[in-house]
């Protein structure tokens, strides 16, 4: 059977669609090439704002349209809330052949094939093939080790539908490793819900422990962190955490969605932690790790930000030199504490303060990019395999995870080929990377 995967949203969505094109392989399905029709569509969609609902039912309009014949299965965040996309959206509700709540997503694939009927039964696993199993022809894995979030922040919408926390074992997550770099993958992204609170479901199992497991008993050559909640990184020298980056496999980056940078507004979030605790968590980890690189998520017009409060995120943002951020103007979901609290500010308010602080992300990327230049990196390559002219640009990323455009590679990309000593010769015209030559 030719199944398509499509997938809104964050890297845990990406993790999970990753999982399920390796399933669906070793079942006896194929993944489509580009343009080709599909009997199976499976869509993962995404809640997070107002406008991620939109993009879900505009995918499954367009799934529709585009392979009527095919068979539609649809999870995610936004048929597993309350009132969920699927049940709410005129049309949508026939749309679907097969809805799958977050709660049941590790059962999709059976499920899928049990409605659906395989072609031929399971096949070994050992038969999955890179370029088949990646639909972006990626190099890098995208691994989901915990789902689901205890905490409960005003705004957020993820934790009303992914549930309560849950680990994966430890020697589950490091036999999965083992299988990825057996498949020539080189890097690896840890991902969940809430990463940091990996393991408080699992007696003796923590975060630490697992990066420890991943770093002695795999080959893997890159490991890398997805988004981590500030607080939820263990304080002071004996707990470890930035000695882990010390054997140069744990790369030097770190996503930390701070939200706001303003206590008051902090508070009225209900998160964790305030400008303080980050500032010092900032200082220790730059102290600790060369050239860590720190990127966030920033929400502009929450409820009740005065313009202070606003600068006060907007000095933080600036203090600390965020190498990248993520700027989203408030959007309220029904169901959240968020949606219904007081003086909410109105929408272009949010949407200039998003700009705003969009054009100082840009100025501070270009100085991260501008600091590395002069320097020799390893870069991991994207892309497909073979070979490549001289003159084609080719699209890599530093160890802190800056993109990087490649001149000069001659020699075929593959397995045990796809990181490569580069040098790193400027900023690129439109200011998003770095150029560079192979060393």
């Amino acid at each position: 059977m030719r199944v398509k995967l499509l997938t809104l949203g964050c890297r845990v969505n990406e993790a999970e669609t990753e999982a399920w094109a390796r399933d669906l392989h070793a079942q006896g399905h194929r993944l489509c090439t580009p343009g080709e029709a599909a009997d199976l569509v499976v869509v993962n969609t995404c809640a997070v704002t107002r406008e991620a609902l939109r993009k879900s039912g505009q995918m499954l309009r367009r799934c529709r349209r585009e392979d009527p014949q095919a068979r539609l299965v649809v999870s995610g965040c936004a048929v597993s809330l309350p009132g969920s996309l699927i049940g709410s959206a005129p049309g949508l509700s026939q749309t679907a052949n097969l809805v799958i709540p977050n709660a049941d997503k590790d059962r999709l694939v059976d499920e899928a094939s049990r409605y659906l009927g395989t072609p031929g039964g399971p096949g070994p696993a050992v038969q999955v093939d890179t370029a088949s199993l990646m639909a972006r022809s990626r190099q890098r894995a995208f691994l989901k080790v915990q789902d689901g979030c205890r905490h409960r922040c005003a705004y957020c919408v993820t934790t009303l539908a992914r549930g309560e926390e849950r680990s994966r074992p430890t020697q589950d997550v490091v036999a999965e490793v083992r299988t990825l770099t057996a498949l020539g993958i080189d890097e690896v992204l840890l991902t969940g819900v809430h990463l940091g609170g990996y393991g408080s479901d699992r007696a003796g199992e923590d975060l630490i422990s697992l990066i420890r497991a991943l770093l002695a008993e795999t080959p893997i050559r890159r490991l890398r962190l997805g988004s981590l909640e500030p607080w939820a990184i263990p304080e002071g020298p004996q707990a470890g955490f930035w000695d882990l980056f010390g054997t140069g496999r744990l790369l030097p980056h770190l996503h930390l969605p701070i939200q706001s940078g303003s206590d008051t507004v902090l508070r009225r979030m209900a998160r964790r932690g305030r400008a303080r605790d980050l500032l010092a968590l900032v200082g220790a980890g730059r102290g600790a790790v060369a050239d860590l690189n720190l990127t966030t998520d920033i929400i502009a017009g929450y409820p009740g930000e005065s313009e202070a409060e606003w600068q006060e995120t907007i000095d933080l943002v600036e203090r600390i030199g965020f190498g990248g951020v993520h700027v989203f103007a408030f959007s309220a979901h029904p169901g959240t504490r968020a949606a219904g609290l007081p003086d909410q500010v109105p929408v272009e308010v949010r949407q200039q303060r998003a700009r705003q602080l969009r054009r100082i992300a840009a100025g501070l990327r270009s100085r991260a990019l501008t600091r590395l230049v002069g320097r020799c990196v390893e870069v991991l390559v994207e892309g497909g395999d073979g070979p490549v002219a001289p003159s084609a640009p080719r699209l890599g990323y530093t160890p802190s995870y800056l993109p990087v455009r490649i001149r000069g590679l001659s020699s075929p990309i593959g397995p045990g080929a796809r990181i490569r000593r580069v040098r790193l010769t400027g900023v690129s015209a439109d200011g998003e990377a770095l150029e560079a030559i192979e060393d």
